[in-house]
């Protein structure tokens, strides 16, 4: 609700609607007052929720759920009454979505609230104990992977975990057995039980439980703080897309050198587009499609083009096209970014916006102001009236210094002009040379730094050690606070 202030005056009148003989209007009525109510009124809105919950379908619960998910946000401070009643719902009957937006909605608390984190952890704990939904099984062991180290006693988290070893199928055994490693790897006082119980799981009935028992027990038997954080913590930071298509390349091109894991994309953290709030509530989740991302696009694009495919996997291609001329112009250029470990290539999407001409063989020269040296162009064969085109311009990262990469770009692009009938589209044969002064592209800092997914950010950072650590002191005197 994007003006909730404005329907305020309404809740004496909503609040008559939650006893509605219509338990649709009632449910409307009563997520509207979640929306639009005050902190005070929450207490009183969750009994009058309770009363009518177990007449409701999945559909309006999940509506419900995801009101006070809202309302999570909002109140912080009444994050304990609102756990209390998402877990009392969790242990009534209900179906898989219904079971999923709760879960999603405990989760979302734990995340956001420190001090609610043991007591949702527990709650979830409870609820994987009589949990008919392998998918939000599984979760939840993941997540106690990765919170219940963290917690004050966690110990006490050990046993609801191993009773899924013994007491489910393969799917939630693997993921127990996950879950236990990750408390052995964070935690020396446990590591002696863990490995107790690890060993236990060697010998079970299904290959990815004894195979991942088996990895895990050998990395933590090392006791090295690097091991643990890359291969139990923080697992592969590869784009699994990208790692699916570089082993089917492998396979297609057999080879004596081993498979190199540095030739797959970085799995990066998704662009959020568009913020939750600003969604319409969905009563029905659409199941999901796995589709490529930007990235993996770009570097599949790439890949394709001859000159471009000895310079290693995509680091990261520029969030949005900077754009190097006005919209009004007679052409119209844009750049995207894109890193490699040691180069950058630079994508200029062009487009001619004058009816009378075609451009032929277009490319965007670049000089550098320092560091950088121009390696070669590919050029757009063609560009007609208002048809896009692309060239690329190719150069290399410093090698006397790689850390300066910061730069500023000349650019210029240079074309053959035909003349040509906007009417019958006739172009003349002969041409002669132009060229076009762009806007200067900036290269910086942010274009060689990538946010990957980091699961546990303090293993990580203990992974890359005190060599690249550096300490520095900032007065920031125009702001008061860091919230």
């Amino acid at each position: 609700m994007k003006h909730p202030t404005a329907v305020t005056t309404c809740n004496l009148d909503l609040e008559n609607l939650v006893t509605d003989s219509n338990r649709s209007i009632a449910t409307l009525a009563i997520t509207t007052l979640l929306k639009t109510g005050s902190e005070s009124s929450i207490d009183r809105l969750m009994k009058q929720i309770s009363s009518f919950m177990s007449e409701i379908s999945d559909e309006f619960k999940v509506v419900v759920v995801q009101a006070i998910n809202a309302l999570c946000q909002k109140y912080p401070r009444k994050h304990a009454v609102l756990m209390n009643f998402l877990f009392t719902m969790l242990r009534e009957e209900g179906g898989f979505e219904y079971k999923r937006a709760i879960v999603d909605c405990i989760i979302s608390i734990i995340e956001e609230n420190s001090e609610s984190k043991e007591t949702g952890l527990s709650h979830l704990c409870e609820f994987i104990e009589d949990c008919e939904f392998t998918v939000l099984a599984t979760r939840i062991l993941h997540l106690l992977g990765q919170e219940g180290p963290k917690t004050n006693n966690p110990s006490k988290y050990i046993r609801f975990i191993y009773n899924r070893v013994v007491l489910e199928h393969e799917e939630v055994r693997a993921g127990a057995v996950s879950a236990l490693a990750k408390f052995g790897a964070q935690n020396e006082e446990m590591l002696p039980s863990i490995l107790v119980l690890l060993k236990r799981c060697v010998m079970d009935d299904d290959n990815e439980v004894r195979d991942r028992a088996t990895f895990y027990l050998n990395v933590l038997e090392q006791k090295q703080k690097a091991l643990n954080a890359g291969y139990i913590l923080n697992g592969l930071t590869v784009s699994i897309p990208g790692l699916e298509r570089a082993l089917h390349q492998y396979t297609l091109e057999p080879s004596e050198k081993p498979f190199d894991l540095k030739s797959v994309p970085l799995a990066t953290a998704p662009i959020i587009e568009q913020r939750a709030e600003n969604a319409p509530v969905a009563v029905a989740k659409q199941p999901e499609k796995v589709a490529a991302t930007r990235q993996e696009i770009f570097q599949e694009q790439l890949g394709a083009i001859p000159e471009f495919r000895g310079l290693g996997p995509l680091f990261k291609s520029s969030p949005e096209p900077v754009a190097l001329t006005e919209l009004e112009t007679e052409y119209v250029v844009r750049c995207t970014k894109h890193t490699f470990v040691s180069h950058m290539v630079f994508q200029f999407d062009c487009t001619n916006t004058l009816n009378d001409q075609i451009l032929e063989n277009v490319t965007v020269q670049m000089a550098p102001t320092e560091g950088y040296e121009v390696i070669g162009y590919i050029p757009a064969k063609s560009l007609v009236y208002n048809q896009p085109g692309t060239c690329y311009t190719l150069v290399a990262l410093s090698e006397e210094d790689p850390t300066a990469v910061a730069c500023t770009f000349s650019c210029m692009m240079k074309f053959t002009v035909k003349d040509c009938d906007p009417n019958t589209g006739e172009t003349d044969d002969e041409g002669y040379e132009d060229e076009y002064v762009l806007e200067d592209l900036e290269v910086t800092v942010a274009d060689h730094i990538q946010r990957v997914l980091k699961p546990n950010f303090g293993a990580a950072w203990d992974e890359v050690g005190d060599e690249y650590e550096k300490e520095e002191t900032f007065t920031l005197s125009a702001i008061k606070t860091l919230e």
